[in-house]
């Protein structure tokens, strides 16, 4: 599965706008119930096989189920069976025999079907239990979790076919143990059983499940029943179903079926978002060693999705944010979401996490595949970008190096696991350990643990074995340290010279309930125009090194893989993070200067940024522009003809959206023409540059150029059409915003939210008040985003009713009226918010 960080910032606008709201992991949280050990699933029934056969009922919202499920005892003998089964009706359960099925008495409570078998079974023989049911997912009380928005397995979308705007579809969610809520089941990990299933749908629908296509029947009604079966083992959370007007486009890898199902809207489209795809499979496969083991593999696109994708058994699922046009992939794209989910076909699927405890075994190891991926598709500085990015998507959901263990035995809840250190801290643990390993015998190890446990489950200790046993060591330190403990370390470094030698002085900082870490670490020093390679083992609070050299270093670089999974804080000197971007450019070491840069503001440092404005990397450019002084003449004069050819040809639209924006600035009306220019660009981001530009340098004609754009930009640049009318918050605008918060799009009402909120505080009218708290709340409420935005907005709207109020008593007559009465309207919308 995959999700994305969502962390909301103090300024509404700028922080809604900067994070958009579909997959990935959440910030770190304390857990309740932390006493609690929460042990791996006893088996008492292992399941064999799942035959299911389907209907719907749209105008019900119920799934009409028969179930043949083949089970035998795992050990001891039992004459007991217990299904998990959530918010169904039972029709039937009986014993399938030779001569007929036999009614075996049942109890059905608390979401369980307790079975009372008709002997005692031995761990040697199999039996068939069947059970006619209806599953009622929408009458099911359950909660999702920040991760994952809602439980209750499937979903039907626009079943009534009302929304004229969004497709009917059908399709399941079942991580973590959400699939007994359409069809009973062990709904456990650590169960693996084959599978088939039968849908019957309405013949104009497409289908798509787990495994081979095996056969469709026409029948009399208008109806069509496709079935799928799967040959090989797989647990019950990683069973699907979908069901819409697709179009499917079709590759291949190695004469196996690669397929994608997309709205016939995005069909056109299919290679440009997912035509890598076997070319990953193709990557992974080799570099594993361990070629693809499943006999397909289809990803879908579904509305309305809980999380981000889920990487069901050869048939992923994906929200509806991958699905994009060509104008739309200029901008974006959701490759990293791509091949984090095939990466899960072997870690995750072919080998699953035997508990939820052990969610490091599927999550940690799919984002470090999205980190390899993208070095092996675009190069070294893409891979160290990407793993910068989840180093510090982790260390901004912690405090002084605190955060849970990693193979986590106690949390509060299942869905707890699915954070940033499931994610982002387990990749990197990986790949630093890939780092002290070496590549050939840290693959070699990870081809050892997929064979050994193919087609079972895994968790921590079997890697380490796998580990031990291609390289001969005993790994256990490491992995007592980084997935047995939790924290980080905080490192205090001071860099000196004196008497000849260069001096290091290390000191771990992070709070004393944190454990002290081993690190062995390499750093270069850069003196005498030589660079010298040291090797140095940090393993106590405090710690002093030195090392002989010809000059005093312009340059300590520590850590000079950047695989140390902490933080640092260090002494260096304007001109070391100058030299550091010249001479030792790594990403980090790159990014990680520049943003010095940025914030001492002095005048030496701008000439590195002119340097940054050609840095290889776009996002570095973007921010070498963002931090250009353009009120120094000398700068400014420099600077200029790069930022005006960055924004007319630089290939990445980021760079060139930020270089529009930055002229803009100089308020200079020679570049009215480029923003003008700007809104005829084929990328949306560049059109909202151009949009924000003439803002600044036309306001007045600013709206009135919108009249020029089509609806479809209009609707992909609803940001800065919001922060437009800001400025100027008539009250027709507010059609605008509410229109937007009737998308039942998760994204775009993110996206614009603070910015309503800022317009609803600039207008001065109570009836465009009310009906704009009326249309956030109810937006909230529809897309379940009370754990986002609620406490924001409180604090928001309550802010907002003290300067109304405050406005209030400095005038009389009418204006005070509407005033006051603007001031009710916030408290109100803060204390109902409250109540969530």
């Amino acid at each position: 599965m995959n999700k994305k960080n969502i962390a909301c910032g103090v300024m509404l606008a700028s922080a809604f706008m900067a994070n958009p709201l579909f997959a990935q992991e959440q910030p770190v949280e304390k857990s309740n119930n932390l006493n609690v050990y929460r042990v791996t699933a006893t088996k008492i029934n292992d399941l064999v096989h799942t035959k299911l056969d389907v209907s719907f009922d749209y105008a019900k919202r119920y799934l009409y189920g028969k179930e043949w499920v083949t089970l035998k005892p795992h050990f001891y003998a039992t004459d007991s069976l217990t299904l998990d089964a959530q918010g169904m009706d039972i029709k039937t359960v009986a014993l399938v025999g030779a001569k007929g099925n036999t009614p075996l008495k049942y109890v059905y409570n608390d979401n369980k079907l307790y079975i009372t078998l008709n002997k005692k079974y031995t761990n040697t023989e199999k039996y068939t239990v069947y059970i006619a049911y209806t599953a009622k997912p929408d009458e099911l009380k359950v909660k999702g979790s920040a991760a994952i928005t809602d439980a209750k397995g499937l979903y039907f979308i626009n079943p009534d076919g009302t929304d004229k705007n969004k497709p009917t579809q059908i399709w399941t969610q079942g991580e973590t143990e959400s699939s007994s809520a359409w069809f009973p089941t062990i709904d456990k990990p650590d169960q693996k059983t084959t599978e088939e299933i039968s849908m019957t749908v309405k013949s104009k629908y497409t289908t798509l499940s787990n495994g081979k296509f095996v056969s469709q029947k026409a029948n009399a009604d208008g109806t069509r029943t496709d079935t799928w079966k799967m040959d090989l083992p797989h647990s019950p959370y990683l069973f699907m179903m979908a069901v819409g007007e697709f179009k499917i486009t079709k590759d291949t890898y190695k004469g196996k079926e690669v397929s994608y199902y997309l709205e016939p809207k995005f069909a056109p489209y299919a290679r440009q978002i997912f035509g890598k795809t076997p070319d990953m499979i193709q990557f992974y496969s080799n570099l594993l060693g361990v070629d693809y083991p499943w006999n397909k593999y289809a990803q879908v696109v579904a509305r309305d999705y809980v999380s981000g994708a889920m990487e069901n058994t050869t048939a992923t699922l994906h929200g509806e944010q991958v699905q994009k046009t060509d104008r739309e992939l200029l901008d974006e794209n959701e490759e990293g979401t791509i091949a984090h989910e095939l990466f899960h076909q072997w870690f995750g699927d072919y080998v699953t996490a035997e508990s939820w405890s052990n969610l490091t075994m599927n999550e940690s190891f799919a984002t470090f595949g999205e980190v390899i991926w993208h070095g092996h598709d675009e190069g070294q500085d893409a891979e160290d970008k990407s793993r910068y990015s989840k180093l510090q998507s982790y260390l901004g959901s912690t405090k002084k190096g605190e955060s849970p263990v990693l193979a986590r035995f106690y949390y509060g809840d299942k869905e707890d696991m699915f954070d940033d250190i499931s994610y982002a801290k387990g990749s990197i643990i990986l790949y630093a350990l890939k780092n002290q390993m070496g590549d050939a015998a840290f693959y070699k190890s990870l081809n050892r643990y997929l064979t050994t446990n193919a087609f079972k489950n895994g968790e921590t200790h079997q890697l380490r074995l796998a580990m031990e046993e291609v390289t001969g060591k005993d790994w256990s330190p490491y992995f007592n340290q980084w997935y047995y403990n939790g924290g980080h370390p905080v490192l205090s470094i001071d860099y000196g010279y004196e008497n000849g030698k260069a001096t290091i002085k290390v000191k771990q900082t992070q709070d004393s309930s944190v454990q002290i870490f081993t690190l062995p670490i390499k750093i270069d020093i850069y003196a005498g125009g030589k660079k010298i390679r040291k090797e140095i083992l940090i393993n106590s609070r405090e710690q002093n090194f030195s090392f002989v050299v010809s000059a005093k270093p312009d340059l300590i670089d520590f850590d000079v893989d950047k695989i140390l999974v902490g933080e640092t804080n260090d002494n260096k000197t304007a001109e070391n993070y100058y030299f550091q971007y010249k001479n030792a450019p790594s990403y980090a070491n790159r990014i990680e200067a520049l943003q010095f840069i940025m914030q001492s503001k002095a005048k030496s440092g701008q000439l590195v940024l002119l340097e940054g404005l050609k840095d290889k990397s776009a996002d570095l450019r973007a921010l070498s522009i963002d931090g250009i002084n353009l009120d120094d003449a000398q700068i400014k004069a420099v600077a200029l003809p790069i930022l005006l050819q960055i924004a007319k040809a630089d290939k990445n639209t980021e760079a060139r959206s930020a270089a529009v924006v930055k002229l803009a600035e100089t308020g200079d009306q020679a570049y009215k023409t480029l923003m003008l220019e700007s809104l005829k660009d084929r990328s949306y981001k560049v059109i909202a540059a151009g949009v924000d530009g003439l803002a600044k340098l036309a306001p007045q004609e600013s709206i009135a150029t919108l009249a020029s754009l089509d609806e479809d930009t209009k609707a992909h640049i609803a940001p800065s059409i919001a922060t437009l009318y800001i400025n100027e918050p008539k009250d027709e605008y507010q059609a605008f915003y509410d229109n937007i918060m009737l998308t039942g799009d998760r994204n775009k009402v993110f996206a614009v939210v603070g910015q309503y909120f800022q317009y609803l505080r600039a207008n001065n009218n109570p009836v465009v008040t009310e009906k704009g708290i009326m249309n956030i709340a109810g937006a909230i409420e529809r897309l379940k985003l009370q754990s986002y935005l609620n406490k924001q907005l409180s604090g928001a709207y309550t802010a907002a009713a003290q300067a109304k109020t405050q406005q209030a008593a400095a005038v009389s007559g009418e204006a005070k009226t509407k005033l006051s009465k603007q001031a009710e309207l916030f408290k109100k919308g803060a204390a109902d918010l409250g109540k969530e």
